[in-house]
């Protein structure tokens, strides 16, 4: 089927007025973005006064909520494995569940603790890195020499 291009659509010859017929997807679509993890943003640049305020949100209001969404569970936990739990000598299996269950939620909120603060870190670290960065580039950058002209 012959036809040309048209921005993002494919239009067939022939077909004035009955619009697109398929779509191109070997390339971006025009204009900013690109619809990379961006959204659309031309860049990734945010100040440090941004950065500064992404990890105070993290450490009083993220990882505070966190610990205590972790914690909740942990009063109900207890209450369920013990009703279970062998009286008699012999037990509910469900108690010993539970409580595996438990020991897997709460490595899993300590794992996400772990990356909330290296995510903190990152983001307070990061302007010391680039300022370091421009400095050492600074230092390495050779004055002019007489000698270039020759």
């Amino acid at each position: 089927m012959a036809g040309k291009a048209h921005g993002d659509q494919h239009i067939a010859e022939g077909s004035a007025g009955q619009g697109a017929v398929g779509m191109r997807l070997n390339h971006l679509p025009d204009g900013p973005g690109g619809g990379g993890p961006t959204g659309g943003k031309p860049d990734l640049a945010s100040s440090p006064a941004q950065k500064r305020a992404a990890a105070n949100a993290i450490e009083q209001h993220i990882e505070p909520d966190t610990k205590k969404a972790g914690d909740a569970a942990k009063d109900q936990t207890n209450a369920v494995v013990k009703a279970f739990d062998a009286k008699d000598g012999s037990g509910w299996l469900t108690s010993g569940a539970v409580s595996k269950a438990y020991k897997t939620w709460g490595e899993q909120v300590q794992n996400l603790m772990n990356r909330l603060w290296s995510e903190k870190s990152a983001l307070r670290g990061a302007n010391r890195v680039f300022t370091g960065t421009d400095a050492g580039v600074a230092a390495g950058v050779r004055t002019s020499s007489s000698l270039d002209a020759y």
